[in-house]
């Protein structure tokens, strides 16, 4: 029982030690979230957009204080200012907020009219935020204190905002790799040609050498998407047969021809071989 009452005791002591020990001291403000949409051009190159909130901040009125201009709070006399009062329960003893200044250690007698004394209040507010270039569909960027305000003194929380990518009719992204498709006549890929392509900025020459298939990748180097450290990824293109509609004519006489000049010709042999290994 001695030591029962012993462990009592220190347990009892511990706790009240910690109690007043402990303060609510000033407390950073909460994170907020919000998204934006940009386009594909924007997320490649980086763009300056405007960010248009509405969320809890700072009284403009009376600064964050919760006074009325020209007054300020004073300190609470039933916690000292600390937040926080001890009471006892059997053998424990324990804080908790104080219940006259609601644990902020202050008493305001005279509160803002604007925010009533709390210190904040909703407002619509403008940023301007600068997207980095090669940002990705997706992607949040933060905003180091532009959350909301914190309490009682405390550093303002952050702003993440998500950022959305609007499709290109033309261009596509594959990590920093810039994508495009190519429509490309049989005779080009056959023959072998140059080609003019489509990039961001103007146009590139990409030359097809013969017997090149379809659906071929060409890489041009240094002509995708800008990366972190300065250099940048690559384009490529794909090469895709274009099939007309429908023939007449020469054309057609001409493509008749063709198929019977290479009749001989089984572009589907290297599959039924493959085919038949399976079966065997």
């Amino acid at each position: 029982r001695a030591a029962s009452a012993t462990c009592w005791a220190a347990c009892s002591a511990v706790v009240a030690g910690a109690g007043r020990r402990r303060r609510r001291g000033p407390s950073k403000g909460d994170d907020v979230e919000t998204d934006v949409r940009i386009d594909f051009v924007e997320a490649v190159k980086g763009a300056t957009v405007p960010l248009r909130l509405s969320s809890p901040a700072a009284c403009g009125t009376c600064g964050g204080s919760g006074a009325r201009p020209g007054t300020t709070p004073r300190t609470c006399p039933t916690c000292k200012g600390a937040g926080l009062v001890s009471r006892s329960q059997g053998a424990f003893a324990f804080s908790e907020p104080c219940r006259d200044c609601r644990g902020t250690g202050k008493i305001i007698d005279d509160p803002c009219p604007e925010c009533a004394g709390e210190g904040v209040s909703t407002k619509v507010r403008t940023l301007t935020m600068r997207i980095p270039a090669g940002v990705d569909d997706g992607q949040r960027i933060r905003l180091a204190a532009q959350g909301e305000p914190g309490r009682n003194g405390g550093p303002n929380g952050d702003l993440f905002v998500r950022v959305h990518v609007a499709p290109h009719a033309v261009f596509g992204r594959s990590g920093d790799d810039l994508t495009v498709t190519v429509p490309v006549t049989f005779p080009e890929l056959a023959l072998g040609t140059t080609l003019t392509v489509p990039t961001l900025d103007s146009t590139v020459n990409v030359k097809v050498h013969p017997g090149t298939a379809s659906g071929r990748i060409l890489r041009v180097r240094g002509k995708g998407i800008e990366r972190r450290d300065g250099r940048k990824g690559d384009l490529l293109v794909t090469l895709q047969v274009a099939v007309p509609s429908r023939l007449e004519g020469k054309a057609e006489e001409a493509l008749k021809a063709y198929a019977e000049a290479t009749a001989d010709h089984d572009p589907r042999a290297e599959l039924d071989a493959l085919l038949g290994k399976g079966d065997a």
